[in-house]
């Protein structure tokens, strides 16, 4: 093992809070400095911060983001429509899966973005995908 390694291996990681990334990714901003914005469009990263210079070509959410909003907008749609049906038991079949159709639409739509933005968060805070953790 050559000195180069062992010095990196001693050096302390620095501290990276995972809370503040994951809210920071949440609001659509860098998880370095929390300024600069994250997202250049709907579900496209920006390469590098603007304000920090933070390289972010490492981020991979993959369908963590997906997953976690069909998680969240299955339960509230299917609770939805079985509420509906109960409060409103003469409503017409298709007026009710028209309107939970439409709001699973736009519920989905406005979680997508932010569940992406807080993974990168999360991956960035861990130091995963080459975020750099071990670059001191």
């Amino acid at each position: 093992m050559n000195d180069m390694s062992f010095r990196n291996w001693q050096t302390p990681r620095p501290r990276r809070d995972l809370r503040e990334a994951i809210c920071r990714g949440l609001k659509g901003q860098c998880p370095a400095c929390g300024r600069g914005r994250l997202f250049r469009a709907y579900l496209k990263l920006n390469r590098a911060c603007a304000i920090c210079g933070e390289d972010l070509t490492h981020a991979r959410a993959d369908d963590a983001p997906a997953y976690l909003t069909l998680l969240i907008v299955c339960h509230v749609v299917g609770a939805g429509v079985l509420f509906t049906d109960e409060t409103w038991p003469h409503t017409p079949l298709l007026v009710t899966a028209a309107f939970w159709l439409a709001f699973a639409i736009v519920m989905s739509l406005l979680l997508l973005q932010p569940f992406k933005g807080a993974v990168v968060g999360q991956q960035w805070a861990l130091g995963m995908h080459g975020f750099g953790r071990d670059a001191v």
